[in-house]
């Protein structure tokens, strides 16, 4: 737990930015290519450039967000709106097209390894060893990390506790366990190092009422006590407003909305009736939509 006061101390000492997580004009593009059937098109030969098309596809579109230092940010989107994609650019797992991403001042494509110490990632599609356990998993990720093996099964125990995993399962396969239980150990993996950035990819999906109150409980605990900063993509709107500062809305790739859950409410208010967030994110994504159809 003292490495994230470490961390903090020595971004102050070395005169880094204030800002956990710099995001700055950043875009992603993918090419797909498709391949065209000779029947469809009506002919005997066509070359290898004509039979396959590239279709380009702007998923992230020159995004920028500043994150400080202990909060927690909120990114909502529809699906294939960028959420993910962003994350994964955060992570080092994709590189940027343009724009630049900084965590507590390392670049993640000049300095990768200097921003995978300083995170973790918890994705809905998280992937395990099947065959083993829930705690040779964790023990396994932890020397990842540094941590003796005595060191990583207390702190496992300690944070599936809090996530309220079922003890007498801890030894068992992951491919016994059901959905809901295998996303609390990704969620405790990713808690396991005490990250100092913790990236949390819709991190509660498949978990029950309960279940997912307690991993909600145990994101403010981390934020409060350690001062870590926290990128939360969901599509839980009570979530966002209960556990965020400040929320953006992506939508194909775009910001089209960013401030407090309140502020957000505020900029749809109509005749003096405030809407729910979800009613904002409707409304928002919904505009969006119609006004591309009518050009």
């Amino acid at each position: 737990m003292n490495r994230l006061r470490d961390l903090a101390n020595y971004a102050r000492v070395m005169g880094m930015s204030e800002h956990a997580l710099e995001i700055v004009n950043v875009s992603k593009t993918f090419v797909k290519r498709d391949e065209d059937s000779r029947e469809a098109l009506g002919l005997r030969r066509l070359s290898s450039a004509l039979r396959r098309r590239r279709t380009r596809t702007a998923v992230v579109d020159n995004v920028s967000m500043y994150v400080p230092r202990g909060a927690i940010y909120g990114v909502l989107g529809p699906n294939g709106s960028g959420k993910s994609t962003l994350v994964r650019m955060i992570s080092t797992l994709l590189l940027p097209d343009a724009g630049h991403i900084t965590v507590f001042g390392y670049d993640v494509v000049r300095e990768p390894l200097a921003v995978q110490r300083m995170i973790n990632r918890v994705s809905v599609d998280a992937a395990f060893f099947k065959k083993l356990s829930a705690m040779e998993n964790l023990i396994y990720t932890g020397r990842l990390y540094g941590l003796r093996p005595a060191a990583s099964e207390e702190r496992a125990r300690y944070i599936l506790g809090r996530l309220g995993f079922d003890k007498s399962r801890i030894n068992s396969p992951m491919e016994e366990l059901s959905r809901g239980m295998q996303q609390k150990v990704a969620i405790a993996r990713g808690f396991l190092s005490s990250p100092v950035l913790l990236l949390l990819d819709e991190p509660t999906t498949g978990l029950d009422p309960k279940s997912k109150r307690d991993v909600q409980e145990f994101i403010k605990q981390l934020r409060e006590e350690h001062n870590a900063t926290i990128l939360l993509t969901t599509h839980d709107m009570a979530e966002a407003e209960g556990l965020c500062d400040r929320i953006a809305i992506l939508d194909k790739g775009r910001v089209i909305a960013f401030d407090t859950g309140d502020g957000l409410k505020a900029m749809c208010r109509k005749d003096d009736v405030t809407p729910t967030l979800e009613e904002v994110f409707i409304e928002l994504t919904g505009r969006r939509l119609d006004s591309e159809e009518g050009e």
